[in-house]
């Protein structure tokens, strides 16, 4: 068995591939290299066969139609032979200081009676033009030891974990019944939350470990981008409620990092509605919270009456300006694109 894979979700990726692999392949014998071509058509599925004849035994060329991000994602966890399970964007890469500490301390946990659930290091937004590289990090939680959701102090609003920052134990995916949905964007979410319940014991290291670029016009979190695909969008935040039923997880604390992990993403979801300005989708706006009542009255008011909710919640068009200058203030905060 292979300590870790790496699943590189590719659609079309022949500019910037190399290098996401180049970054990965320094793990040598302990890794597994997933690229998974999403039924590219460019030279995409050619670069991934020529890695895997040249590393066959790190390199594997998964082939498959197009089924979006959440599908090739999907492809490397039933794939997948590692321990653990680590996805990066094909225009991504890692740093190679802080990838071989990780390694050499999955290795020593993995030697534990109980299995590592989850390591969680930092993520570094590479953004085109930006003079510094602001460092995501996983604030609040123990760093260097194993830990559970118990001993977590305190969390911050606004802080959420993302794709960039996990590594999960692969078994936990399967178990969990993780299936992200085909041809949706946004579903790095779905992956982050949904495992969260199950997650027993976890590690914090405080390096700076996933490169994340910023910068094309085509990237999904461009913020026009994000509002022509924002039926998507809608999809996830309804799909993270209807997974998960917040009421049934036990431990007190993961539900509430649970909670404000999915108001953050309703928040965005609201934001980028009223940032549209359309009639049509303030009404999507208007239907979203609808559904959420109708699901969950309790979570609909916990979510409506938190600091962010009500902020996007204000009413007519100066309500509006707030919660759109609060969603430019966090832009700045955190590097959001």
């Amino acid at each position: 068995m292979k300590l870790l894979t790496f699943a590189i979700p590719c659609y079309n990726s022949q500019d910037y591939m190399e290098h996401c692999i180049e970054s990965i392949l320094p793990g040598g014998e302990d890794v597994e290299i997933l690229i998974i071509d999403d039924g590219s058509k460019d030279r995409t599925a050619e670069i991934a066969d020529a890695y895997a004849k040249k590393y066959p035994t790190i390199v594997r060329a998964i082939h498959q139609e197009n089924g979006g991000h959440g599908e090739a994602v999907n492809a490397g966890i039933r794939n997948a032979t590692g321990l653990y399970f680590k996805v990066v964007d094909s225009d991504d890469w890692v740093d190679q200081d802080a990838y071989q500490k990780i390694l050499a301390k999955l290795k020593e946990l993995a030697g534990n009676r109980e299995a590592l659930d989850m390591l969680l290091a930092n993520y570094v937004y590479e953004k085109e033009g930006a003079r510094h590289k602001r460092v995501m990090r996983q604030t609040g939680f123990p760093q260097d030891q194993v830990f559970t959701w118990s001993d977590v102090k305190h969390f911050y609003k606004g802080h959420y974990i993302l794709m960039h920052s996990v590594i999960y134990r692969t078994k936990l995916l399967r178990e969990c019944g993780l299936e992200l949905p085909k041809h949706t964007f946004y579903v790095d979410n779905i992956y982050v939350y949904k495992p969260l319940p199950h997650v027993r014991t976890m590690y914090y290291m405080d390096v700076d470990f996933y490169r994340y670029y910023i910068g094309r016009e085509d990237q999904s979190v461009n913020e026009q981008v994000m509002i022509s695909r924002i039926d998507q969008q809608i999809r996830v935040n309804k799909i993270m409620i209807d997974d998960v039923d917040l009421h049934r997880v036990l431990n007190l604390k993961c539900r509430k990092y649970m909670l404000n992990y999915l108001e953050i993403i309703t928040v965005v979801t609201t934001v980028m509605l009223l940032r549209s300005g359309t009639e049509e989708n303030l009404e999507k706006k208007r239907e979203l919270w609808k559904y959420i009542k109708d699901k969950d009255i309790t979570l609909f008011h916990k979510l409506r009456n938190g600091i962010l909710g009500q902020t996007m919640n204000l009413p007519g068009k100066g309500g509006r300006k707030i919660s759109v200058a609060a969603y430019r203030l966090s832009q700045k905060v955190v590097g959001f694109n």
